[in-house]
């Protein structure tokens, strides 16, 4: 027998009331460029990783802290991140990747075509573990496929499950703005 939570007068008062994306889009940035770039690039990739059975969700928080720009899985249940880059200067100055391969089994670089990508064949990018999409906001391409490096298997269940979970607390938001005050633990 399962025990509901609820609150049903708090609950009429939220149905009223209308809500914004930024109430629930953990994505949403308002009119910043650099923020409209890269969801532009995360729908381009979403769009790839669709069409191959990969099913992605936009900025997984994951255990170590860090935030995955895109992290997906595919039809045999393998993790895949994808660290998106519109920038020179950001792609360059990060050194917080490393912390998401302990989380996946194959990791990408998310580039819009513009962007020089050179830097990405060298040593400090890790070229043998890292592989690069490019990506504008219709498709993207696969120019670097990802070498896989399998996870255990009890991490990558754990890692699946919390994706099930955050996709599903995300879905359920969407249709009622209400339940965003449960799942904390989900949100990052």
């Amino acid at each position: 027998m399962f025990a509901f939570r609820s609150n049903h007068a708090d609950m009429t008062d939220s149905l009223i009331q209308t809500s914004s994306p930024a109430s629930y889009d953990p994505a949403f940035d308002g009119d910043d460029p650099i923020a409209r770039r890269s969801r532009a690039v995360c729908r381009g990739i979403g769009r790839l990783f669709a069409r191959n059975g990969v099913w992605s969700l936009t900025e997984m928080p994951l255990r170590n802290g860090r935030r995955a720009d895109l992290m997906g899985i595919d039809s045999k249940g393998k993790i895949v991140i994808v660290e998106v880059k519109t920038a020179r200067g950001d792609l360059l100055g990060d050194g917080k990747w490393p912390d998401y391969l302990d989380f996946c089994d194959r990791f990408y670089w998310g580039l819009p075509p513009e962007l020089d990508r050179a830097c990405l064949d060298g040593p400090d990018f890790r070229p043998e573990c890292c592989g690069v999409i490019v990506a504008d906001e219709y498709d993207a391409e696969i120019v670097r496929p990802a070498p896989s490096h399998p996870l255990a298997a009890a991490r990558r269940r754990v890692e699946v499950e919390r994706l099930a979970r955050t996709s599903l607390r995300r879905l359920l938001v969407s249709a009622d703005p209400h339940c965003n005050t449960w799942g904390a633990d989900l949100i990052g």
